[in-house]
This record gives structure tokens, C-alpha cells and sequence, in this order.
């Protein structure tokens, strides 16, 4: 059940809780296969987008005795991270006013080693001739190390470009592979792209985010809505709409979506059966 459904989530557009709880459960069927068993970090947002916003890993009070949850260490102690595997579970984050749930790259019971690789292009400016340019040069980056790619937008400023993996590589080496892979796309234009994590650094230049591979490290999950404006949505497209310049980070919305999947349905619905393994890759970058 959906406390206090009337409550204004993102003011300008007087969405509200219920509609957002709404849009989560409609787009489950499509949603879940991509984040159950990975643990979720809420971005949870009390008094609407417009008031400051929390991240919540931990559940360890307040949860229902059916949530399922996952412990995992952290410095100091252990974390204990919800996980969403059914639309009951996903209606009780979006209960604590999480607007976006995170998700980690790896899945229960294998945490240690992911089973997708996430490189995440963030703008400094809004260039998005040049976003789709460095997108579509990164989809041809991995091609050449024979690796496939799927892609989604952000909902915020840029682009996630995905690769499954076949969970044999350790988060050390997913890591290692992503950032070399980066430094390599840069390599090929430092004009326009960037491996400065300061923004006062990145000139202007695309930020090349490989860190979302590090151990518990997150990434807005496929068909999550973000905080912002408009209520936009981190949702699959194709590589096509990308090079017809159809699509932009923040194309998809909580209040199109429904159209979108009824057209399109799960554009990431065979992502899962197509791991790969990072062995041969890891070789070619090394003699690149």
C-alpha cells in the first residue's frame, strides 16, 4: 500500500507519489529482470525534488519481515541493502520516497564479480552533437575488442553504455578493463573527452565515468526515474535512434513511458544472455 499517494513529488509538474508508485508498477515486468539480486541504494526525497534529497543503503530497521534483503561488508562493518526482485518490494522503496533506486553492477550470490560492465558519459556542457559522437566512438571501441554494447540514457546529462560480462572477472579487473578502455577513447580525442574526475579540470570536456565498476560502486538502474525536472527516465534505446539523433538524455519521461514499452516493450530483454568474457579483451587493450 502507497502512504500519502497525493503527496507532490516534482512540483512543476504535479507528480505526485501515487502517479510515480503507478509508473513503477507498470513498468516492473520490464524492469525487474534488469535489477533483482543487485543490492539497491534509494535516493529518497521526503519533501519532493525540490527540497534536498538522501541516499539510503542501509535497511536495517523499518523494513517488512518479507523484504529481501543482502549483508555486505563495508570498512568498518556491514551494509544491509534491500533487493528488488518483485513489484511488492518495488512499491515499498518507492514508499520511502525513493525516486531513483541505484544498483550495483554484480549480483547475489556472485557480489565479488559483476555481470555487466557500466562506462557513464557525463557532460560539462551541453554539446549533444559531440555526446552522440563519443557514444557511437565508444559502441565502436569495444567492437573492436569484439565486445557488445547496449545503451541507455542517463535522465540526466549523458549516456550509460553497458557491456554484459559473463561474471568471471573480479570487480578489480571489470575496473581495470573500464578504465583502460576509457583512457583509450580519450587518447583518441582529448579535445572533447576527459578522465578528470574534478570538474574544474574537465575544461568542458566530456567526463569519460568508469568508477561506477568499483566495489559497491551504483548506477541509476534501467527505467528509473530521476530527480529532476520533468520526472525523466534512464531508459534502453537503441544504437540506431542514437545515430538518427532521436534520442537525448532526457528524451524519456515517467509520463511516456507507457507508450514507449507498449511501441518498443524491453529493448534490454536479451541483454542477459549475451556475458562475455573480458580475458581476450583485457590482451588486445594491453597491445593497443
Amino acid at each position: 500500500m502507497i502512504t500519502h499517494p497525493d503527496k507532490v513529488l516534482f512540483p512543476h509538474e504535479g507528480i505526485t507519489k501515487g502517479e510515480l508508485a503507478s509508473y513503477y508498477e507498470m513498468i516492473a515486468p520490464s524492469m525487474l529482470p534488469h535489477i533483482c539480486g543487485r543490492p539497491v541504494t534509494m535516493e529518497r526525497y521526503h519533501r519532493g525534488i525540490g527540497e534536498q534529497g538522501f541516499f539510503q543503503k542501509d535497511v536495517s530497521k523499518g523494513f517488512p519481515e518479507w523484504l529481501e534483503r543482502v549483508e555486505v561488508p563495508k570498512k568498518g562493518g556491514t551494509v544491509h541493502h534491500p533487493l528488488v526482485c518483485d513489484t511488492r518490494s518495488l512499491l515499498w522503496v518507492v514508499n520511502q520516497n525513493s525516486i531513483t533506486p541505484h544498483v550495483w553492477t554484480s549480483r547475489t550470490p556472485h557480489l565479488y564479480q559483476p555481470d555487466i560492465c557500466v562506462f557513464d558519459l557525463d557532460p560539462s556542457e551541453d554539446q549533444p552533437s559531440v555526446l552522440r559522437a563519443t557514444a557511437l566512438a565508444l559502441r565502436d571501441l569495444l567492437r573492436e575488442l569484439d565486445l557488445t554494447s547496449w545503451v541507455k540514457t542517463s535522465g540526466s546529462k549523458g549516456f550509460h553504455i553497458v557491456v554484459p560480462l559473463d561474471a568471471k572477472a573480479d570487480f578489480g579487473e571489470v575496473w581495470r578493463f573500464a578504465h583502460d578502455v576509457g583512457m583509450m577513447l580519450v587518447k583518441r580525442n582529448p579535445e572533447h573527452l576527459t578522465q578528470e574526475f574534478s570538474k574544474a579540470d574537465r575544461g568542458g570536456r566530456i567526463f569519460v565515468d568508469t568508477a561506477r565498476n568499483a566495489y559497491s560502486a551504483t548506477f541509476a538502474a534501467a527505467y528509473a526515474v530521476r530527480a529532476k525536472p520533468g520526472a525523466p527516465v534512464s531508459a534502453p534505446c537503441t544504437w540506431n535512434e542514437l545515430e538518427r539523433s532521436e534520442v537525448a538524455p532526457r528524451t524519456f519521461t515517467l509520463r511516456t513511458m507507457a507508450g514507449r514499452i507498449a511501441d518498443m516493450g524491453d529493448l534490454w530483454s536479451d541483454m542477459g544472455r549475451h556475458g562475455q568474457s573480458l580475458q581476450r579483451p583485457l590482451e588486445r587493450l594491453a597491445g593497443m
